[in-house]
């Protein structure tokens, strides 16, 4: 996606929004972006107005300034430069074939189209649904098949010291290297290109495949542990309810717990484990109904625009590190979502101070620890980022004296147990155990269905979940059909758990479901995501049939509240909100609420809220901090939509 994005200074002050037209008299030594900074618009927004400046201002020279420009009350002194966004509209081709998964909604907001808009560019959806492979028309006037058929799927050529591979629609990386027995770090060494994305009618050259012997099977990494100290009055039944585990889960870590339960004793638990809140209803609040704004709160940010590379390129210059640069974008798309947050929060009478900081940041380094020994945190009552893992740990530690909440916006990775610091992306054992758990509580019958490959997924469900009744996948990808059925039961959901990416496996397991389906309830389950389910060889029709039921930290909203943030968004930057928009204004303002209530901000935690498309669900790590637990359980529906089970 293109964006047509120039940079300027934002003094980070009190303002004052002024509605009239200003003029601005060009002072000596002024350029377009210092200017920009002085009233808190985007260069671009001058340039709109004064189509003049694009080739230069002269002092003496009057610009118009926009109207939604403010002036500062006061002058002080930057203590950091962010850039100022303004989004172009992005280029729309004129088709788009359907991939699996894809919905009318997330295509329509995949290139900035009304679904109504969509639906009369191509009537046969409103008859017919969405079909894999199938063509669409974006554009009026745009003639496509009517043929919705999928490509068939090449053959492998046969063995020989290099293969010519032609990539086709739908086609993935993972999908080719599985075609020919090669692993996908392979075909990326082979074929360079392909690091950055496949296109269709890329040209890939691979070579000869070389069996692999079962050593290169991966090892199964240990379960990090931390202690906890028995209080008084519990028992091994309320540890197995406060932990969610199982008591033979408990007593395997601690076998002395097979001679009682004694108060004071130290027992080993995971690392990452949470504990589990006692709720009643829902337990889903909206927070912006209770709002306190007695007491003036400050948050600060910190987010990697990393300015100093590139403060002197041209315009042209940064248009084409947009084109490049994905960090760049994804952080520019998170704060343009950010803003949206605190314009929302202004909106409702709330009463903050906002400090945003250039993190100036990579995988090894941050200006955020200087910025905090040089400026004044005492005031401050929570922080959001920076966006590295080890960064925004660095940042909690240097704070946690403070027992400031330090909040790690993108992050998946296991955080170090700083007191003060909340993972706010669910950690992927949060997001299987979280399927499990919601399988366990529709009394389901559970079957996984795992590959020798998947030796850490298989001891994992032993460890926690050992009812689950484990089918095994042959080396060479196979499975036998009633080694799955004869575990199927006619009073329960019979729900199994695809842990397997070889396709036959794949095939084998939908298929003898599909044909169990008039004998027995059975729906279809993956922890995480499969690629091999993008296959033209797995019909979508089989994968609605059963239902496929699957964890996931965002949900896809089409409410009204959802479709005036879209409004808003795109008036404002012009353009749908992607994925990291959404997830900056999820997170700021889901922040901004909890932090304008008549508590602190840990006292609200026993309470989830939901935003837009992400739900925050904090719960307090054994080892220390906090996770966020808030999960959304979504499935196929048979009218070709994703339905929210949970």
């Amino acid at each position: 996606m293109l964006k047509r994005v120039v940079f300027g200074f934002l003094v980070l002050a009190t303002v004052t929004v002024m509605a009239q037209t200003k003029k601005h008299t060009v002072a000596k030594g002024e350029t377009v972006v210092s200017i920009a900074q002085k009233y808190q618009v985007t260069p671009y927004d001058i340039y709109k107005v004064n189509p003049d400046a694009k080739s230069g201002i002269q002092p003496n020279m009057v610009l118009v300034i926009p109207p939604n420009a403010v002036l500062p009350k006061t002058t002080t002194k930057p203590t950091s430069t962010i850039p100022a966004v303004a989004v172009a509209k992005p280029t729309v081709p004129n088709t788009h074939t359907v991939l699996a998964k894809e919905t009318i909604y997330s295509i329509s907001k995949k290139y900035g189209l009304e679904k109504g808009v969509l639906e009369a560019l191509n009537p046969s959806l409103s008859a017919n649904g969405l079909q894999v492979g199938q063509v669409l028309a974006l554009k009026k006037g745009v003639t496509v098949p009517k043929s919705n058929a999928t490509p068939t799927a090449p053959m492998p050529a046969p063995s020989t010291t290099e293969i010519t591979h032609v990539v086709r629609a739908q086609e993935t990386k993972y999908g080719i290297a599985n075609l020919y027995g090669v692993s996908i770090e392979e075909l990326e060494a082979q074929n360079p290109q392909t690091k950055d994305g496949l296109s269709i009618g890329d040209v890939l050259k691979i070579k000869k495949a070389v069996t692999k012997s079962n050593d290169n099977l991966p090892k199964v990494k240990p379960i990090e542990t931390s202690d906890y100290e028995v209080k008084s009055g519990e028992t091994l039944y309320s540890l197995t309810k406060h932990f969610n585990l199982s008591e033979s889960a408990l007593i395997r870590m601690n076998p002395e717990l097979k001679d009682g339960l004694k108060q004071g004793m130290v027992i080993k638990v995971p690392a990452q484990i949470a504990f589990v809140k006692e709720r009643t209803g829902s337990g889903i609040k909206d927070f912006s109904r209770s709002l306190s704004n007695q007491k003036r709160k400050e948050l600060v940010l910190f987010l990697p625009f990393n300015a100093s590379r590139i403060q002197n390129d041209t315009v042209t210059g940064v248009v084409e590190r947009l084109k490049k640069d994905k960090f760049l974008n994804m952080t520019l798309d998170f704060y343009s979502g950010a803003l949206m947050a605190i314009d929302s929060a202004k909106t409702l009478g709330m009463n903050f101070n906002i400090r945003i900081y250039d993190s100036q940041e990579s995988r090894n380094s941050t200006a955020a620890l200087d910025i905090i020994k040089n400026e004044d945190f005492s005031n401050t009552n929570a922080v959001i980022g920076p966006f590295y893992q080890i960064n925004v740990e660095r940042v909690a530690m240097a704070l946690e004296s403070k027992n400031i909440p330090v909040i790690s916006p993108l992050s998946r990775e296991e955080g170090k147990g700083y007191t003060n610091l909340y993972q706010s992306t669910p950690l992927p054992d949060v997001t299987k155990a979280a399927m499990l758990d919601y399988l366990q509580s529709k009394n389901g019958n559970i079957i996984a269905v795992v590959s020798p490959k998947k030796q850490s997924m298989r001891q994992y469900l032993k460890d926690f979940y050992e009812k689950v009744k484990i089918v095994g996948v042959a080396d060479n990808g196979s499975v036998v059909a009633d080694s799955i059925k004869k575990h199927f039961v006619k009073d329960r959901t019979n729900y199994v758990i695809l842990a397997t990416e070889k396709t036959g496996a794949v095939m084998t397991t939908t298929a003898s479901m599909v044909a169990a389906q008039k004998d027995y309830p059975v729906q279809l389950v993956i922890l995480e995501a499969n690629e091999t389910l993008d296959y033209e060889e797995i019909p979508i029709a089989r994968l609605t049939k059963l239902k496929l039921m699957y964890p996931s930290v965002t949900r896809e909203n089409d409410s009204d509240k959802a479709r005036q943030f879209d409004v808003a968004y795109r008036k404002k930057n012009k353009v749908f909100p992607n994925q990291y928009a959404v997830r900056g204004f999820d997170l700021t303002f889901d922040t901004l609420v909890r932090l304008a209530q008549d508590k602190d901000f840990e006292d609200t935690l026993d309470d989830a809220s939901e935003q837009i498309e992400n739900r925050f669900d904090y719960a307090k790590k054994v080892s220390g901090g906090y996770t966020n637990n808030g999960i959304y359980i979504l499935y196929y529906d048979e009218d070709l939509t994703i339905k929210q089970a949970n």
